[in-house]
Parts: C-alpha cells; sequence; structure tokens
C-alpha cells in the first residue's frame, strides 16, 4: 500500500504514517461535527492537573492530539526538501502543530461567544458611563436622552437627573439607577 515509502528516510516515513491516519480521523471528525453527532471526544486525561476541566474545551483532548498531529506531520512533509537540517524540520513542524491548536482555540473561543446572552435589559446600564445627547433639565423638570454602550451596542436611552442643575449636551454622566418607568437617573462625573 505504501510501496513509495521503502527508500524512504526514517524521519519521511513517521511524517507519513502520521499524517495518513490523522488526516483520516480528522476527516471523520470534521463529517460527524457537520452532521451534529460530535457531542465530544469521549476521551478523558489520565492525570491530575489544575486545568479548567469543565471549560468549554481541554488543551488535553483527542481532537487536540490528532490537531497537532495533522499540522505535525504535514508541515514535516511540505517543507522536507526545503529543510534538510532535520532538527530545524522537526522544530518547525512543532511549531506549526502548536499553531493548530492555538487557532482550534481561537476559533472555539470565537463560536462560544455566539452562544452568549447579548439581550438588553436596562439594569446593564446602571453604574455605566454616558455621553448627554439631549439636555438634561434640572430635577423635576422634565427629561433628556443620553448614549451608553452596552454590550458594544450603543444606545439612546431616556434620562433624567435628581440634581438642581441642568446637564448640556456633551456632558458625561454616570448612570447611577433606574426608575420604574424606565428612566435612567443620572449624575455628573
Amino acid at each position: 500500500m505504501l510501496e513509495f515509502l521503502e527508500g524512504a528516510d526514517p524521519m519521511i516515513k513517521t511524517f507519513w504514517y502520521i499524517a495518513i491516519p490523522s488526516s483520516l480521523i480528522f476527516i471523520i471528525q470534521a463529517i460527524m461535527t457537520f452532521i451534529g453527532i460530535d457531542g465530544g471526544d469521549g476521551l478523558h486525561s489520565d492525570f491530575d492537573s489544575d486545568l479548567d476541566a469543565d471549560g468549554p474545551f481541554q488543551l488535553f483532548s483527542f481532537r487536540n492530539l490528532i490537531n497537532f498531529l495533522l499540522g505535525f506531520s504535514w508541515t514535516g512533509l511540505a517543507f522536507q526538501e526545503l529543510i534538510h537540517n532535520k532538527a530545524l524540520l522537526a522544530i518547525l513542524a512543532v511549531v506549526v502543530g502548536s499553531g493548530f491548536v492555538a487557532i482550534f482555540f481561537s476559533v472555539m473561543k470565537q463560536i462560544n461567544k455566539l452562544a452568549e446572552d447579548n439581550t438588553f435589559t436596562i439594569d446593564k446600564a446602571v453604574n455605566q458611563v454616558a455621553e448627554v445627547y439631549l439636555t438634561i433639565p434640572q430635577h423635576n423638570a422634565g427629561k433628556g436622552k443620553v448614549l451608553v454602550s452596552i454590550n458594544g451596542s450603543v444606545k439612546e436611552l431616556d434620562a433624567i437627573t435628581n440634581s438642581n442643575e441642568r446637564i448640556p449636551s456633551g456632558t458625561m454622566v454616570r448612570i447611577t439607577g433606574v426608575t420604574s418607568g424606565n428612566l435612567l437617573i443620572v449624575e455628573k462625573i
């Protein structure tokens, strides 16, 4: 089956013996992920550590092992003709394999952000800093508007003050509370 490896360098043989099964397993994992039967890799590390085992992803998992081996083996094969120093080739392969794991962590972190609940509730505005958009009159004389950034989104909300002085547009204020009528209570910073 792998006759082309008969006269190959032992290091190149090793890269091929790692690349073929890790590629097949990666393809199977990808298919399982896309059709929704990838509930986890089912393997757990067999040692005690301070790693967050309940986190969304673990450093020592079967999927990360496959990601590392995929990057490691294919880098070794891709650069065998360019880098003749075996130690340098092995170091590059380890670096790229580790990079594959880091990229996987980064992608998973971004995917997990999609599951965050960023529903806006006015209570999230309390203790935030805002900018007065429309002048806020003194206490009991009406309401104005402020611009406040919550969860990366800027909201324009009605605001009042308990102060006896009006707060002009462009002034920075701190939101101290919310009334029962969903008006923000603000004070000058």
